[in-house]
C-alpha cells in the first residue's frame, strides 16, 4: 500500500516538473499574443484650441488621450491649455502661419509670414511657446506658404530645437520643406495623415475615419487631425462613436509616445 502511493507521489512530482517549462512559457506567449493582436497606433490631434471655440467640453470628454493644439495669445489659450494638461493629454503650440491664399485676419495675432526677418520670427516663436502652458511640441495653423518657405521654417524650427520640442507638420502643402529642414537641424517631425473634418458635415468625418481604417491595414501608425470651430461637435461625436470599436486593433496615444512615422509620408488624399 505504502509502494503505491509512494509511485503515485513519484508520478505527480514527475508531472509537475514536466508542466514548469509549459508555465513558464505561457506567461511571454500571452505577452505575445497580446503585443502581436498589438495595436496600431493613432494620435488624434485638436486643432483651434484658445479661443473658446464650439466643441471643445465635447473634445474634452474623449475616452482617450490626445493631442491639443492651442493657438497662442487667444482668450482661452491658458484654460484650455491648463484644462489639457489636467487631463494627461499633450499640448502643442498651434502656430499661426501665412498661407498661400486666405484672408490675414484668419492668422490670429503673432502669426509668422515670410515678409518678416529672422529675428522677428525668432521672437514671435518664442513668445508662443512662452503663451501656451506645458507644450511640448508645435503644428502650423493654416502656413501653406510658410511650410514651404525654407528661411523661414529654419527660424521658426531653430527656436522648436532649442526648446527640445517636436515638430507636427499639418501637411497644408505638398510643398512642404520640413523633411528636409527638421533632418538638417536635428528636431523630431510627425506629419499627417487624414484630415477628419476640412468638410463640415458628419458622413464626410466618418468617411474621413474610414480612410484611417483603411490606412492602418498596411501601416503602424498614423496622425489623424481635426478641428473646434465649427465641424467640432460633429467631430467629437463621431470620434467617440468610432474609438471603442477601433480600440480592438488600435491604440490612441499623444503625439509624444508616437513611434516617428517617415517624415515622407504624403497625406491622404480625399477619394
Amino acid at each position: 500500500m505504502q509502494h503505491k502511493k509512494s509511485s503515485a507521489c513519484l508520478i505527480g512530482l514527475l508531472s509537475a516538473l514536466l508542466l514548469i517549462p509549459q508555465m513558464a512559457l505561457s506567461a511571454p506567449a500571452a505577452a505575445n499574443e497580446q503585443q502581436a493582436k498589438g495595436h496600431r497606433q493613432v494620435a488624434i490631434v485638436i486643432d483651434d484650441f484658445g479661443n473658446g471655440m464650439t466643441g471643445t467640453p465635447e473634445m474634452m470628454q474623449l475616452p482617450v488621450r490626445f493631442t491639443v493644439a492651442v493657438m497662442p495669445f487667444m482668450p482661452t489659450t491658458k484654460q484650455d491649455a491648463e484644462a489639457a494638461f489636467k487631463r494627461g493629454d499633450d499640448v502643442i503650440v498651434h502656430m499661426p502661419m501665412e498661407p498661400v491664399r486666405g484672408k490675414p485676419e484668419w492668422l490670429g495675432p503673432g502669426a509668422i509670414t515670410t515678409d518678416l526677418s529672422d529675428a522677428e520670427i525668432r521672437k514671435r516663436v518664442e513668445a508662443a511657446i512662452a503663451d501656451v502652458p506645458h507644450a511640448v511640441g508645435m503644428n502650423n495653423h493654416m502656413g501653406s506658404k510658410v511650410t514651404a518657405d525654407e528661411r523661414v521654417m529654419r527660424a521658426v524650427l531653430s527656436v522648436v530645437k532649442e526648446h527640445g520640442m517636436f515638430f507636427l507638420d499639418s501637411r497644408t502643402t505638398f510643398k512642404t520643406v520640413l523633411p528636409k529642414v527638421t533632418e538638417e537641424l536635428g528636431v523630431p517631425l510627425l506629419s499627417n495623415q487624414v484630415f477628419l473634418d476640412d468638410v463640415y458635415t458628419t458622413n464626410h468625418i466618418a468617411k474621413q475615419v474610414g480612410v484611417l481604417r483603411k490606412y492602418l491595414e498596411t501601416n503602424d501608425s498614423c496622425v489623424i487631425i481635426g478641428h473646434v470651430g465649427p465641424p467640432g461637435k460633429l467631430t467629437a461625436a463621431v470620434l467617440k462613436d468610432a474609438i471603442p470599436r477601433l480600440q480592438a486593433t488600435t491604440d490612441f496615444v499623444k503625439l509624444s509616445e508616437m513611434v516617428l512615422p517617415s517624415a515622407e509620408k504624403d497625406i491622404i488624399p480625399h477619394p
